[in-house]
């Protein structure tokens, strides 16, 4: 290999760090950081979970949580609540929306990230490795640790209002 090629490959290698710094050093995942969270423990048997956390974005943009990934569950996937004639339902939801120099809180009874499918029982003190996905495709692992925590849920329902879990199309996957 000659001097001149070894130079020109490295000016290469150089040039193409250089464009691929900004791209990695931007990235959403690198901007957004998810605080507190944890899974809700639920009685053995019962398929799905509910994960939690505050997210919390740095950047001078707007980004946006896409998808949500975890080796316990069959599906996973980013959902709210909505109050439908006093009935409340969870629903599906395509993104969530994290506002530049802003946050985005998942709690019980709100948006959250659904864990479909258990393929294990969660127990209170393990972890939960979830992957969280954002709209420029880079990701970011979260460690959420199983807690027994009461229905916040039933504290913020107004009188009269019912629970409507059986309309939830996944609540019966085994």
């Amino acid at each position: 290999m000659t001097a001149k090629f070894r130079s020109i490959r490295l000016a290469a290698c150089v040039i193409a760090g250089l464009i691929a710094a900004p791209a990695l050093a931007g990235s959403a995942a690198d901007s957004i950081s998810a605080s507190d969270p944890f899974v809700r423990m639920v009685p053995p048997g019962m398929a799905t979970s509910g994960a939690f956390m505050l997210l919390k974005n740095a950047d001078d943009k707007d980004h946006k949580l896409m998808k949500a990934d975890s080796p316990v569950a069959k599906a996973v996937e980013l959902h709210t609540h909505t109050n439908e004639g006093g009935v409340m339902k969870m629903r599906p939801v395509k993104d969530i929306e994290i506002k530049a120099k802003g946050e985005a809180t998942l709690k019980p009874g709100g948006l959250h990230v659904m864990l479909i499918g258990l393929k294990q029982e969660l127990k209170e003190g393990d972890s939960v490795p979830i992957t969280l996905t954002f709209e420029d495709g880079s990701s970011k692992k979260v460690d959420a640790p199983v807690r027994k925590i009461q229905t916040e849920m039933k504290m913020q329902m107004k009188p009269g209002m019912q629970m409507d879990m059986h309309d939830h199309e996944h609540m019966h996957m085994n």
